[in-house]
């Protein structure tokens, strides 16, 4: 059971509505309008997919993101490079915490202004998954 939406605002269905959060017993709630029905749907079951995906990601292009924190962080030494990389190892752990505590404000309005869109249909499964992708790099 979620208390938060990880994505609030960021969650979009199918007619490009943002989605609405409502909370039932403590447990966050994406709510989809189906046609004058509201339907809710657990925002851990939304989250879930949406981190799965990003985690793939992440582990998938390991390296690129190693570099571009050390360049974010402005350190390339190897102390720095192990703390990053544990940090990747732990992930996990750091998105339990996530999910607990939630993203902040400032983060969901940096993702949507960079274009990060979650579309899902009225059963809460994931339409499309709309991400900025980085700039390639220059040859």
């Amino acid at each position: 059971m979620a208390p938060v939406a990880l994505f609030a605002g960021l969650v979009i269905d199918e007619q490009d509505n943002v989605v609405r959060i409502g909370h039932v017993g403590g447990e966050a709630f994406y709510v989809v309008d189906d046609d004058g029905f509201d339907r809710h749907i657990p925002a851990e079951v939304v989250d879930r997919q949406v981190l799965k995906v990003m985690k793939e990601q992440i582990l998938d292009q390991r390296e690129l993101v190693v570099e571009g924190m050390l360049q974010y962080l402005g350190q390339d030494d190897l102390f720095t490079k192990a703390t990053v990389e544990s940090s990747i190892d732990q992930m996990d752990e750091h998105l339990e915490e996530l999910q607990r505590t939630g993203l902040p404000e400032e983060a969901r309005s940096w993702l949507g202004l960079m274009g990060f869109r979650i579309i899902v249909d009225v059963h809460g499964e994931i339409v499309d998954l709309q991400m900025p992708e980085a700039a390639a790099p220059e040859e």
